[in-house]
C-alpha cells in the first residue's frame, strides 16, 4: 500500500508537466516517462528479457541484473544528455533483444560478473537513447522518474514470468520466449536498414 501511495504522490506531483508536448522531441513529464518503455516495443522487450534472464539464471542474478540495468542506464542517459558520441545506439538496442533472447533460448549460463557486464553494456545504449531526448522534455526529472519506475516494473514482470523455469514445462516456455525475444530483436534490427 505504501508503494502505491508513493507512486500516486509522485504522479500528482509531476502531473502538470505530464501532458506537455515539445515539438518533435519527447513528451515531457512523469506520464510520458512511464509510457515510453511500455509503449516502445524495443525497450519493452529488452527490459522484460532482462528480468526473464535473471530468473532463468536463478540465484543472485534474479536481482543483480534488474538492478544493474537501470543503474547503468542512468550512466548512459548522462552520456546522452552531455552529447558524448556513442555510435550505433539503435543497433545496440536491437542487439540487446537478440543476444539476451538467444542466451535464454540456448540456456546459456555465464558467471554473474559476465551477465552483469552484458546487461550493463546494453543498458548504456538504452539509457543513451533517452538521455539524448531528455533535455527537450518539458520536465526532464519527472520523465526520468517515470521511465525508471516503468523499467523496474518491466523487469519485475520478466522475473515473474521467468519463475516458470522451476517446472519442466515452464523451462520450455521460457526457452521458447527467448526465441521470440531474439526474433523481435532481429525484426528491430532489420527495421533499421
Amino acid at each position: 500500500m505504501r508503494i502505491f501511495l508513493i507512486a500516486v504522490s509522485i504522479y500528482f506531483a509531476f502531473q502538470q508537466a505530464a501532458f506537455a508536448h515539445v515539438g518533435a522531441g519527447v513528451l515531457g513529464g512523469f506520464t510520458s516517462g512511464v509510457a515510453h518503455p511500455i509503449l516502445g516495443p524495443d525497450h519493452l522487450i529488452a527490459m522484460f528479457a532482462v528480468g526473464v534472464w535473471g530468473a532463468f539464471l536463478k540465484g543472485k542474478a534474479v536481482w543483480v541484473l534488474p538492478v544493474v540495468f537501470p543503474l547503468v542506464m542512468a550512466i548512459g542517459g548522462v552520456f546522452g544528455i552531455l552529447g558524448i558520441n556513442i555510435p550505433a545506439i539503435e543497433i545496440g538496442i536491437a542487439l540487446s533483444s537478440i543476444v539476451i533472447g538467444a542466451f535464454i533460448a540456448l540456456a546459456v549460463k555465464l558467471p554473474l560478473w559476465a551477465t552483469g557486464l552484458i546487461v550493463g553494456i546494453f543498458a548504456i545504449f538504452h539509457g543513451y537513447a533517452h538521455g539524448a531526448e531528455l533535455p527537450t522534455a518539458a520536465n526532464p526529472l519527472a520523465y526520468a522518474v517515470g521511465f525508471v519506475l516503468a523499467t523496474g516494473f518491466l523487469h519485475l514482470l520478466g522475473i515473474g514470468f521467468g519463475y516458470m523455469v522451476r517446472w519442466p514445462a515452464g523451462r520450455m516456455v521460457i526457452r521458447t520466449s527467448g526465441v521470440a525475444i531474439a526474433l523481435a530483436g532481429v525484426f528491430f534490427f532489420v527495421g533499421l536498414t
